[in-house]
This record gives C-alpha cells, structure tokens and sequence, in this order.
C-alpha cells in the first residue's frame, strides 16, 4: 500500500518539484500552502509523513511542528529550511523534526530521507541495482559494466540510478533534470542529452532509447 505524503509548502514551483517527484516514486501525496491547512490536513489522519517548509506564511514550520507533536502526532517530519544556520536546524530537530533539507537541494536526496524514515514498515533498500550487465552498488558508489568496474562521474552516476530505479520506463528530461540537478536548473538546458551521451558511451550504447518528444528509457 502505498504511503500519503503531505508537503507543507508555499513557493508553488517547489511543492510541485516534490510532488511530482513522490508521484513517479510511487507516494500518494497531498499539499498544504500554509499552516493552519498543514495542521488540518495531518490531524484529520491518514498522514504517514510530511515534508515542512519552516518559512510557511501564517503559522511558521517550528509552530506547526510543536503543535503536531504536542496532539500526539507521531508521523516523520522531514523540515525543508532556507536557513542554513545550525541553531535553526537544532531547533527543528529539537522541536520533534526528525530530518532536515536546506534549500536548494536534489530531489534524489529528499526521495533517500523520506524511503529512511518510512523504512520501518517497508522492505529494505536494496543497496545493489541491477538491470543487464549493469550494477551500482549505492553505497561504495561503485559502477560495473559486465564486471568490469568503470568510472563514473558524480552527475552520471546519479544518472545512471536513475535509470536503474526505473527500467523500461520512459524517463521525460524534465524529470531527469529535477531528480540529478535540482529544481533551480534551467529548464531549457540540453545538459540531460549531453550527460544521456556520456553514459550512453560507458555502459552501452544501446541500453538507453531516446524515445523523441517524449523522454529516454533504459531498456530492460
């Protein structure tokens, strides 16, 4: 069953960035603009988590967050802060915040804290992707090709998980933007199809299909 995540968000890009994104994840999700409709929706239940922008504009994320706890809420509470200060992000986690993001941030990044603090009544991660002759091992950062290990850059890598994650599936470039370059990147950059070709060249040159119009798949 698939898990309702509630995004507490004002900037209307942002919101969206994450929900989409959550959406493709396979998240059922709703979203909240300000406080008072945050604190309405996560106590009307059937929240399994909820990701709090700290800058909401009527009630602010740390009263939200302290309200929350102080009704006996216990659903996760992932706190998105455009203040990078450690006193506010003691704060957050002081007030009942079990994770945090500072803005900007990638989207994969959010996508790895939500899946940890909903781990406890789902299957494990699998810290090995395979599709093909092709594996990354999540944790060393590590890329094979047939069992031979290749390099990889940063960028590609995260990538090349992406394609990983969701084989045989087509992959628009505005998604593979948002999910490897965050949502402050220009939409109208062709730097997926130039990356798209770098990986293409490592791990095969037919293993990725451009589908135009649409997007690229890794072929499974």
């Amino acid at each position: 069953m698939a898990h309702r995540v509630l995004i507490a968000e004002d900037e209307s890009r942002i919101a969206s960035f994450i929900e989409k994104g959550l959406r493709a994840n396979g998240f059922l999700t709703v979203c909240a603009r300000d406080g008072a409709s945050t604190l309405d929706l996560v106590l009307q239940g059937g929240i399994d988590l909820v990701v709090l922008d700290l800058g909401l504009p009527d009630i602010d994320g740390f009263s939200v967050l302290r309200r929350l706890r102080g009704a006996g809420v216990a659903a996760p509470v992932v706190v998105l802060t455009a203040r990078d200060g450690v006193r506010d992000t003691v704060a957050a986690l002081e007030g009942g915040a079990d994770d945090y993001m500072t803005k900007p941030f990638r989207f994969e990044e959010l996508l790895a804290r939500v899946r940890l603090r909903l781990r406890g009544d789902r299957a494990p991660e699998p810290t090995v992707l395979r599709v093909r002759d092709v594996s990354l091992d999540l944790r060393t950062r590590q890329a094979q090709v047939g069992g031979r290990t290749i390099d990889l850059t940063a960028r590609e890598f995260l990538l090349a998980e992406m394609f990983l994650r969701h084989p045989g599936q087509v992959l628009a470039r505005e998604q593979l933007l948002s999910a490897v370059w965050g949502y402050d990147y220009d939409p109208g950059s062709n730097i997926v199809d130039v990356y798209v070709g770098y990986l293409r060249r490592k791990i095969g040159a037919g293993c990725i299909t451009t589908l135009r119009g649409m997007g690229y798949r890794l072929e499974a």
